[in-house]
């Protein structure tokens, strides 16, 4: 029996099948290519937003303050070698360093934890520890006189609710978490604040706009410079999720928090491998 045309008859079929797989794998990965770009377009312009919303708030403080945004100065103790701080406001009675956030939910934190969350699970830097860095590199470039007149402040859209240390939303702390909205505000009673214990201003007119002065010169515009410093901070994160994800049970495969994982490879019993807690008693029996 010649089976040449049943096997072309077959061949047919597999071709067209390939093709489908092949359109239907193009079409996936179109997708999420899209999708993709749909997520970074909506971030973007939540971002814009955002800005936007605290230009207006800056906007609104007193004629002899000044202020400077998206600053970017070199820090040799940072990962990129450099530190990017998103708004300084120079006041007679203070400098204000803010870092501003653009999540949406629930923030939990507190003044000394070294990580953040957002709803108890993405993890973010403690943005105080952040912006601590930012202050020091701004102290550097500045008169020593000045170096106790420094406030950080930590802006966060209305789409999100604190459950933060009470003292971060006090006026008379000098590390203050607020909403976006209220930014002017809080600049505004934390200079009445400062007045009343300080009766002569530390900044006249002159000084705050030689201040002006230093930190635009310092600041960075060279774009391939700004895009080398987005590549550094956008390679650590990577990193660090990568490191993350591989923090699971070896049974279960469940992730376990770094507390969990440090103490697992320190237990010579537990061979070099992670285990969640119930498949630490297990494996230990």
């Amino acid at each position: 029996m010649d089976w040449r045309p049943i096997i072309m008859f077959f061949n047919i079929f597999k071709k067209k099948d390939e093709k489908e797989i092949i359109k239907e794998e193009s079409k996936n990965s179109k997708d999420i290519i899209a999708e993709k770009k749909t997520k970074e377009y909506v971030a973007a312009r939540k971002g814009e937003i955002g800005e936007y919303k605290i230009d207006i708030q800056l906007a609104q403080l007193p004629k002899e303050y000044k202020y400077l945004s998206d600053i970017m100065v070199t820090n040799p103790k940072s990962i990129s070698g450099f530190s990017q701080i998103d708004h300084v406001v120079i006041t007679p009675y203070g400098i204000f360093v803010i870092e501003t956030k653009n999540y949406q939910g629930t923030i939990y934190g507190g003044r000394e934890r070294k990580e953040w969350s957002v709803n108890g699970k993405f993890k973010m830097m403690n943005p105080f520890f952040q912006n601590y860095g930012h202050i020091k590199v701004l102290k550097d470039l500045v008169d020593k006189k000045l170096h106790n007149h420094f406030f950080s402040l930590v802006s966060f859209t209305k789409r999100c609710t604190f459950k933060v240390d009470q003292e971060l939303r006090k006026i008379s702390s000098d590390d203050l978490i607020l909403y976006d909205i209220e930014l002017s505000e809080f600049i505004h009673r934390k200079v009445s604040v400062v007045k009343l214990q300080d009766k002569t201003p530390v900044l006249s007119s002159g000084e705050i706009d030689q201040i002006y002065s230093i930190i635009s010169k310092a600041n960075i515009t060279d774009s391939k410079l700004r895009e080398q410093h987005s590549r550094s901070i956008n390679d650590k994160k990577e990193e660090k999720k990568s490191i993350e994800s591989k923090k699971k049970c070896t049974t279960c495969g469940q992730p376990v928090s770094e507390k969990v994982a440090a103490y697992c490879l320190s237990n010579k019993k537990f061979d070099g491998k992670i285990y969640c807690y119930d498949h630490q008693k297990t494996t230990l029996r």
